[in-house]
């Protein structure tokens, strides 16, 4: 049975309805055409869904769509401000941490809940919190190094 409900992405409020069966990665890209967030292993393990609820970064594929009314919801599309990139997609680019792109938004919202949390992580702490990003492109030290650059403010 469908349910309606209120969805708040990205600041704005959506009132949709939907099956309870439906992923939140699903409803994001098909219902509400926000195609930034990627769908890849639809089991939590490649993390190209990656999204920040509340803050905190969470595999989009694993919640329901249903269990997100009332809570905040940031895609990759919410990141920038005002027409200008975020410090962390600046260095994502400016340090070729971008190869395909397939798994950037995931990772961009990895290191954002990241740095949140710890503004001034070593290497072994950023290596740490990217693991759950799968990136067949990039071999990670391009993007390690630009997670380090914001972290170092040299990217603001």
């Amino acid at each position: 049975m469908k349910k309606s409900i209120t969805l708040n992405v990205n600041g704005t409020a959506y009132d949709i309805v939907v099956e309870p069966y439906r992923t939140l990665v699903d409803v994001l890209r098909d219902t509400l055409g926000l195609t930034g967030t990627k769908k890849g292993c639809g089991r939590g393990n490649c993390g190209t869904c990656t999204i920040l609820l509340d803050g905190k970064a969470v595999n989009s594929c694993l919640v329901l769509a249903v269990d997100m009314a009332g809570r905040s919801i940031v895609t990759i599309e919410g990141v920038a401000q005002d027409g200008r990139m975020d410090p962390i997609q600046e260095a994502f680019v400016r340090y070729g941490a971008v190869q395909c792109g397939y798994c950037t938004p995931g990772l961009i919202m990895t290191t954002k809940a990241f740095l949140e949390e710890n503004p001034t992580p070593s290497e072994e702490e950023v290596r740490s919190a990217i693991a759950g990003n799968i990136c067949r492109c990039t071999g990670y030290a391009k993007v390690v190094d630009a997670i380090l650059a914001v972290a170092q403010g040299r990217e603001q």
